[in-house]
């Protein structure tokens, strides 16, 4: 899968295929050398995040296109952009900014998503895909990208 495909995507399938590629080799590789799992502590996180969403939104097929199409979005949402990732710079990190994350993490109420952007901006964060995605309509859901990533959580 290419990026243009991952932004592009209407069918979660080869999304889903894309993102199991990398987790099993996590897998794979821990199982035959433990030691080399420290390179891939983030893996750990995303496969918890991959399964979320297979448990939450793959029990059926999509009844449709539509529906189909909201489950890429909603991929977006946990994963990002996995051909662009994508780190925090510690001063970005203010009370307000945490504030606003864990209150959306633990709330599961992501309207706020906008004002994060706005806190972010004003701690001095110019990274374009952290703010669009803020801003953007969404969906947003628990495992949101951007909020992982200021709770420390990818």
């Amino acid at each position: 899968m290419t990026e243009a495909e991952w932004l592009a995507a209407t069918d979660p399938t080869p999304m889903l295929k894309y993102l199991n590629g990398p987790v099993s080799l996590w897998v794979e590789i821990r199982e035959r050398e433990p030691i080399l799992s420290v390179r891939y502590r983030s893996k750990p996180a995303s496969e918890h995040k991959l399964a979320l969403f297979e448990s939450r939104y793959c029990r059926t097929l999509p009844a449709d296109d539509e529906e189909a199409a909201e489950r890429c979005e909603i991929l977006r949402c946990i994963f990002g952009n996995p051909f662009r990732p994508v780190t925090t710079d510690p001063s970005w990190l203010t009370s307000t900014v945490l504030s606003l994350a864990r209150q959306m993490y633990e709330s599961r109420d992501f309207s706020p998503m906008p004002i994060l952007a706005d806190a972010l901006q004003d701690a001095g964060c110019d990274q374009p895909d952290i703010l669009a995605h803020c801003r953007g309509d969404g969906p947003h859901v628990r495992g949101c990208w951007v909020v992982d990533l200021v709770l420390g959580k990818t």
